[in-house]
């Protein structure tokens, strides 16, 4: 195959950024909302590019990256997000004074690395698509400048983030050290025949492991996580909990399941440890919270336990599970942050209890709240309830019985602090009285809509998506 056609929807998004920068320079403060409209054409572009490319195999660039199911299911996914991400930041950033054309063009940037790393078939390739990810996400994240609270959540973010890339940096060139290999099949086939050093081999594993889990929040690997979900617009945010979090397990899920694949029986049990430990940290530690965006933050890390779950239980079943609850949770938390967003036209005050009598000042937005805020207990029909269930029976179908127990008394805790915030919303009146405001026609409104309904979709039809995802997952899991 054309080495170009195996990362083509990455290409895409890179150029596309590059122009967007260069088409910029002629657009008009006063009409900056263009640039979201060209961005959103470049994302529209590079998914449509993952469809017309599906069902193609095969590598590019002398090995370095390969193009499979998986990989143009999660261009798919990031395409998706980045065009809901683009839809429900033009507001926002427009009433918050940061509608900045470099805004869109950084998000296509980070969309590019995470697309490439669905792709990385090489180890360099997925240092090199980390960083392509991470750095525009560190200038996203100080956008609103001078805002004290952007600026140290960029700076926390930032110093973090290095000091991950450096664990990955050494995990890395010991995984060399032990093998010979830095191309994920030469691993694979080093590890299997016993060309290894087993104990070399496990310790570059344990460093990659601990750069690739500050990545996806991981405990106890998650402690920036809350101060950088805070500090950082929520139209930020919204894009760092979904398409970010894809793009880490993507990682993970490449070099562990593919590349680590023969020796899962060392780290298998690691990951099932890491998932009970972020499971209940995120969802006890979230209990307390009584800021929203530090509630989904927490929120976000116990997701990135149920996610381990899958990684835990390994196979064709766990990785499709885990995929599909990407799709999942990146649609639902979209919906919650579009509501987020829509709850204040001028102030960035996201208390629980500021969104009291919210139903009655604005119910379609509030109903849309409540409905993600549902998905992420898990409740039927919606994607959440799905996710869960295909995470929890993966787990149990290879004996891990007391992690999948775990799952299931950590969701019943997570519950509280969800139902509260649907509580607040619906049964407590506001300090004063507010003019009740239907729903506007508008971009912000549709891709909270889309969310929404995707949201209740997966949780009503999920088999589509796994039918695609299983000839994809098949062929990464040998």
């Amino acid at each position: 195959m054309n080495d170009l056609l195996t990362v083509l929807p990455p290409i895409v998004l890179s150029l596309g950024g590059v122009i967007l920068l260069l088409v910029d320079l002629a657009i008009p403060r006063e009409r900056k909302a263009l640039t979201a409209v060209l961005a959103a054409v470049v994302a529209a572009g590079a998914g449509i590019s993952a469809v017309a490319l599906w069902g193609a195999r095969g590598t590019g660039f002398s090995g370095m990256v390969s193009i499979d199911g998986v990989a143009l299911f999660l261009d798919g996914l990031f395409a998706v997000i980045g065009l809901l991400t683009i839809a429900i930041s033009v507001r926002y950033n427009t009433t918050r004074g940061i509608m900045r054309g470099e805004f869109y063009a950084l998000i296509l940037f980070a969309l590019s690395g995470m697309s490439l790393m669905g792709h990385a078939a090489n180890l360099l390739t997925v240092f090199m698509a980390i960083e392509l990810l991470s750095i525009p996400l560190y200038v996203l994240c100080g956008i609103a400048r001078p805002r004290q609270d952007s600026e140290e959540s960029a700076m926390k973010y930032f110093l973090l983030g290095a000091f991950a890339s450096g664990f990955l940096v050494f995990g890395i060139a010991l995984t060399y050290g032990a093998t010979g290999q830095l191309s994920l099949a030469g691993i694979a086939r080093a590890a299997a025949g016993g060309a290894a050093d087993a104990q070399l081999l496990l310790a570059g594993a344990a460093l990659m492991l601990v750069g690739l889990g500050f990545k996806v929040a991981a405990a106890p690997f998650h402690m920036w996580t809350p101060d950088v979900y805070e500090g950082a617009p929520t139209s930020v945010t919204a894009f760092m909990a979904t398409a970010t979090k894809a793009a880490g397990f993507a990682a993970i899920v490449r070099v562990f399941t593919l590349g680590l694949g023969p020796i899962a029986e060392s780290w298998q049990p690691v990951f099932a440890v890491l998932s009970a430990l972020t499971m209940l940290v995120g969802n006890l530690a979230a209990l307390t919270q009584t800021n929203l965006k530090r509630m989904l933050a927490y929120s976000s890390i116990a997701h990135a336990g149920y996610l381990l779950m899958g990684l835990a239980a390994g196979g064709e079943e766990g990785v499709r599970a885990v995929l599909f609850y990407l799709a999942a949770y990146g649609v639902t938390t979209l919906a919650a942050f579009a509501a987020m967003t829509a709850a204040r036209d001028s102030v960035e005050d996201q208390t629980i209890e500021s969104y009291a009598g919210f139903a009655r000042r604005k119910s379609g937005w509030a109903i849309v709240m409540a409905v993600a805020m549902l998905s992420m207990i898990g409740i039927p029909p919606t994607a959440g309830f799905a996710g869960k269930y295909f995470l929890f029976q993966s787990a149990i179908s290879v004996g891990l019985i007391p992690l999948a127990i775990i799952g299931v008394l950590t969701s019943v805790i997570g519950a509280y602090f969800y139902l509260r915030v649907i509580v607040v919303m619906f049964f407590r009146d506001s300090p004063a009285e507010a003019e009740a405001k239907p729903m506007r026609a508008s971009v912000h409104t549709l891709a909270g809509g889309l969310a929404i309904v995707a949201t209740v979709v997966l949780g009503i039809v999920p088999t589509p998506i796994l039918g695609l995802l299983a000839q994809g997952v098949r062929s990464l899991v040998r």
